[in-house]
């Protein structure tokens, strides 16, 4: 959390009352964007004057900060859903949201090292798909499993799978290789022998389609590294607020 707003909401009155436009400007939102975080539950509910006007606090001001910090961090959806389950009294349910946010990216950095680990094993076997050599008009399936050391019957689970996208012959409707083909098709070999399952390989060879072959998508993996680094500590930073939010203006009980 910036240290501005620390300083700002030390020995503050959370009844202290503020006006929309104030807060809205604050949070870089507009007037009636704050009307509506109001009706979403998002923000804490609001007393009314005699004349019926809504009455706004800090309390209101400080739930929005903390709001916009939760959508920069784990988007707009749980965040919303945090907020609400705060002011409607289940603490509990905010939390596990919170907790589910980290844990996705848990799971997606563990699936990141899973598959640059397996884009590792195919770097040490560097020449293998050289030496796969391609007919004109492309290799049968009973050729590629020979060159890759598998079963036919074993590429056809796998292009059941998705995992290999063979054309066809036009006059035979035989399953026919190019050698593009032909290297997934090793990729895949050299991985089932290195015991990765097949929803593990589909990714490798998910990343390899899209990037154009493993030293590139080696690299596309590195960038997503980054960016889950910077998602990650956006996210650490929402907790803090979220944290600091519970302890002065939530009335939720911390442990110390």
């Amino acid at each position: 959390m910036p240290e501005d707003r620390r300083a700002h909401r030390e020995g503050a009155d959370p009844e202290e009352r503020m006006r929309i436009g104030d807060i809205a400007r604050a949070a870089g939102v507009s007037v009636q964007q704050v009307r509506n975080y109001v009706d979403l539950g998002v923000l804490p509910p609001v007393g009314r004057t005699a004349s019926n006007y809504r009455i706004f606090t800090r309390r209101h001001a400080e739930a929005l900060l903390t709001a916009r910090e939760l959508i920069r961090g784990h988007g707009w959806q749980r965040a919303y859903g945090v907020m609400q389950a705060v002011h409607g009294g289940d603490g509990a349910a905010a939390l596990a949201l919170i907790d589910a946010g980290h844990a996705e990216l848990d799971a997606e950095r563990a699936g990141i090292a899973r598959v640059l680990g397996m884009f590792e094993d195919l770097a040490a076997d560097p020449e293998g798909a050289g030496r796969l050599r391609v007919p004109r008009g492309g290799a049968r399936i009973g050729d590629v499993a020979d060159a890759v050391g598998m079963r036919a019957s074993a590429l056809r689970v796998w292009e059941e799978k998705g995992l290999l996208r063979p054309g066809r012959d036009p006059a035979t409707g035989y399953r026919v290789f190019d050698a593009a083909e032909l290297r997934i098709a090793h990729v895949v070999a050299l991985l089932r022998r290195g015991g990765y399952p097949l929803p593990i390989v589909a990714a490798a060879v998910a990343e390899m389609r899209t990037s154009g072959g493993a030293e590139r998508a080696r690299a596309r993996l590195a960038e997503r590294e980054e960016e889950l680094h910077r998602r990650s500590l956006l996210r650490l930073r929402a907790s803090a607020a979220f944290h600091a939010y519970l302890r002065d203006y939530a009335g939720v009980p911390l442990p110390d």
